[in-house]
């Protein structure tokens, strides 16, 4: 069975998925929308008989697609969700969901309604690390986690922008906290502190806190800290850290490092996880099975929901029960 696929939004982020998609039998790259019309005939000449669009409609009209990405900045989602949901087009959406809570909430009760099947770019959870780390969790108590993106600031100008990013919270570590959620369930209460303290000098028109720190508790009993920063000049730490009575999981993007008293074993991550992201998708698209799809559209909220709690905390100084 071919699928005839479609991309809105052809940036940074829609070409780790283009490359894994064409190298996969029965996927057609057939049409390309982005508000810069350039770049998606730009997209659309690298493939076959493949259309751009500058207008939406036109493009889901156009054809009969079976599946679409959406891969638009954080300010940019909601018309796209939408107007796929009221044709019944299944979706891939790159994280976040949003800047606020109102829409990917609205979107998500449509979605729900609609059993549309859905996926949303949360990776780390198709790295073989965090399916090692489960099954090493099956078989021991967890007391806490401490997570951390530390690194510097994506110059982008809606980066920087509070209102169009969500924050480095919200539209990075978002990440680390799906990741927290996946390994050790959901989160009932954060505490956050933010502050810009170097880069509102450095770039111009940044109002985006760069550094933060988010104390969460979890319904489990466990706590977890996540905290990150945008103000470094060189990358450091990106993961998750999991404290069990048996030892230390220490989860990055290469892989699990498993520390317990019987000494250090390693859990390399030898596959592309965006690869097999995209497999999960048109499996479910082929056969209507989503049981690959590690993260749905009704699942990510609750994701959402925690960074989003994040900020208002931040904002008001007091912890945000969920």
């Amino acid at each position: 069975m071919t699928l005839k696929l479609g991309f809105i939004g052809t940036g940074g982020i829609a070409n780790h998925h283009i490359k894994n998609l064409v190298q996969m039998d029965g996927a057609r790259l057939v049409s390309f929308y982005d508000v810069d019309l350039s770049r998606a005939e730009k997209a659309a000449s690298e493939h076959a008989n493949a259309k751009a669009f500058s207008n939406l409609d036109d493009m889901l009209d156009d054809s009969a697609l079976d599946g679409v990405y959406v891969c638009v900045p954080p300010m940019a989602h909601g018309e796209a969700e939408l107007k796929l949901v009221e044709r019944g087009i299944p979706f891939l959406v790159e994280k976040p969901l949003g800047t606020d809570r109102e829409l990917p909430e609205a979107i998500g009760a449509k979605v729900k309604a609609s059993k549309l099947i859905t996926s949303v770019g949360y990776h780390w959870r198709y790295d073989q690390s965090a399916a090692a780390a489960k099954r090493i969790l099956e078989n021991g108590k967890a007391g806490m986690a401490l997570g951390y993106w530390m690194g510097g600031m994506p110059m982008v100008p809606w980066w920087r922008v509070q209102a169009r990013s969500g924050g480095q919270f919200v539209e990075q570590t978002t990440h680390i906290v799906d990741l927290l959620r996946y390994l050790c369930g959901e989160v009932k209460e954060v505490y956050a502190a933010y502050a810009l303290k170097v880069m509102g000098d450095k770039v111009e028109g940044t109002d985006v806190p760069d550094v933060g720190a988010v104390t969460m508790k979890l319904a489990n009993g466990m706590v977890a800290t996540i905290s990150n920063t945008c103000l470094l000049p060189v990358g450091h730490h990106v993961g998750l850290d999991v404290y069990t009575e048996n030892g230390v999981l220490e989860l990055r993007s290469d892989g699990l490092t498993e520390i317990a008293r019987e000494g250090t074993r390693k859990h390399p991550n030898e596959s592309n996880p965006y690869f097999s992201e995209d497999e999960a998708f048109l499996h479910a698209l082929r056969t209507g099975d989503a049981s690959r799809i590690l993260s749905d559209y009704e699942d990510s909220l609750k994701t959402h929901d925690v960074t989003i709690a994040a900020n208002d905390s931040a904002a008001s100084g007091l912890p945000i029960r969920l």
